[in-house]
C-alpha cells in the first residue's frame, strides 16, 4: 500500500512541478494549439494555448512508477513486472505517435497532424506487439501477462479467442480507446479529470486483485492475475500525473495533453483492461469516453443515410456548448457522469467477487 502511495505522489509532484516548465517552454518555440474553424466561437481564443502537456503526464507516469520502486525496496513488490512493463511500454508509443501527430499540427500550423493511415499504422504497431508479448513471460502458475479469453472482471473460461484473434482484439482496444480519450479531449481538463477517475477506479480493482489473488490467497472468488501489485502502481502513478496535470489544465487551460497525452492514455487503459482481465467491464467504467466516441459515431451514419443532424455538434460536449451551456458548467457534469460510470464499475466488479464467493 506504501508503494501504491508513493507512486502516486511522486508522479502528481512531477507532473505538477514539469508542467509549467513546458508551458514556458513551449510558449517561446510557438508550440500552440490550432483550432478547429467549425468549432464553437468561445474556442478560438483558445488558439495559442501551448500543447502536448501530456510529456508532463508520461514524465509523470515513468518517475511515479519507478520511483515507487526504488524507494519501496523491501516493501511488498518484488521489481519491474511483465504486466506494468508492457502497459508502460504501449502507454509510451502511442504517447510517441501523439506527439508526432502533435509536432506536425505545430509545424504546419493547421488542426490535422499526421493523416488517418499514418495514425493507425502507428497504432497497429503498438498494439501488434502488445498483444504478441502480452502471451508470453510466464510467471508463477504459468500465467502470462494476457490470456486468449475474453474477459468482463475475470477470464470468461468458455470463450476462448485463439492467439490469432487475440492480438486482433488488442488492436481494436487499443484503436477504440485511444481515439475514445482523443475525442473526449475537447474541453479544458475534461479528459484529465475524467481519466483520474477511471485510474482511481483501476486502482482499487488491481489493489483488490492483489490482495485476492489466486497465487496467495487461493479460494473462491480468487483473481488469476499476473502481477496485479506492479499494475496497481501503474494505475496510482498515471492518477497522480493526471491530477498534477489537471492543475494547470483546468479551465482557463495554460496548456493542453494533445493528442500526445491522449492517444497515450487510451493505450493505457486499453492494456490495463487487458492484463487485468477486466475488458468487458471497462466498458462500464469509463463509459464517458465510450459515450463521446459512439456519438461521433452515430452523428456521421444518421448525417450520411439521412442528412440530419442528432447532435448540434460531435462529440457531444460540444453539444451542449452550443445549447447554451458555459464550458465550466459542461466540464464538471461530465466529470460528474466519469464519477457516477466509475461507482457503478466498481460496484459491478465487487458485486461479482460476492457471487463468486457465496455472499
Amino acid at each position: 500500500m506504501r508503494q501504491i502511495l508513493f507512486a502516486g505522489g511522486i508522479a502528481l509532484a512531477v507532473a505538477i512541478l514539469l508542467t509549467p516548465v513546458l508551458i514556458k517552454s513551449f510558449s517561446k518555440q510557438g508550440f500552440g494549439q490550432e483550432i478547429r474553424v467549425e468549432g464553437p466561437a468561445s474556442h478560438q481564443s483558445k488558439r495559442g494555448t501551448p500543447t502536448m502537456g501530456g510529456v508532463a503526464i508520461l514524465a509523470g507516469l515513468w518517475a511515479g512508477y519507478w520511483g515507487s520502486h526504488l524507494i519501496g525496496v523491501g516493501y511488498d513488490a518484488d521489481g519491474p513486472s511483465a504486466s506494468a512493463l508492457l502497459v508502460l511500454g504501449l502507454t509510451t508509443v502511442l504517447g510517441i505517435v501523439g506527439f508526432l501527430d502533435d509536432f506536425i499540427k505545430i509545424r504546419k500550423q493547421r488542426n490535422l497532424g499526421l493523416n488517418k493511415t499514418a495514425k493507425l499504422v502507428g497504432q497497429l504497431v503498438a498494439a501488434l506487439l502488445f498483444g504478441v508479448l502480452a502471451l508470453q513471460f510466464k510467471g508463477a502458475g504459468g500465467l502470462t501477462p494476457a490470456s486468449q479469453q475474453l474477459s468482463y472482471v475475470r477470464d470468461i473460461a468458455t470463450v476462448s479467442l485463439g492467439p490469432i484473434v487475440f492480438v486482433v482484439w488488442c488492436y481494436f482496444l487499443v484503436t477504440a480507446w485511444s481515439n475514445a480519450v482523443n475525442l473526449t479531449d475537447g474541453l479544458d481538463g475534461l479528459a484529465a479529470g475524467s481519466m483520474t477517475l477511471v485510474l482511481g477506479a483501476y486502482t482499487v480493482i488491481t489493489f483488490w486483485q492483489y490482495r485476492q489473488a489466486c497465487s496467495t490467497n487461493p479460494g473462491p472468488g480468487c483473481y488469476d492475475v499476473r502481477d496485479p501489485l506492479d499494475l496497481a502502481l501503474i494505475c496510482a502513478s498515471a492518477a497522480g500525473a493526471c491530477i498534477g496535470f489537471l492543475w494547470w489544465n483546468a479551465a482557463p487551460a495554460k496548456i493542453f495533453m494533445g493528442d500526445t497525452g491522449s492517444l497515450a492514455l487510451g493505450g493505457l487503459i486499453a492494456g490495463l483492461s487487458i492484463v487485468t482481465r477486466t475488458e468487458l467491464i471497462m466498458v462500464v467504467i469509463a463509459a464517458l469516453f465510450v459515450a463521446e466516441a459512439a456519438s461521433v459515431v452515430i452523428q456521421v451514419a444518421v448525417f450520411r443515410s439521412s442528412r440530419r443532424r442528432v447532435f448540434r455538434m460531435a462529440p457531444f460536449h460540444h453539444h451542449f456548448e452550443l445549447a447554451g451551456w458555459a464550458e465550466t458548467t459542461v466540464i464538471i457534469r461530465f466529470w460528474l457522469l466519469a464519477a457516477i460510470a466509475s461507482a457503478v464499475g466498481l460496484a459491478l466488479f465487487y458485486s461479482e467477487y460476492l457471487a463468486a464467493v457465496g455472499g
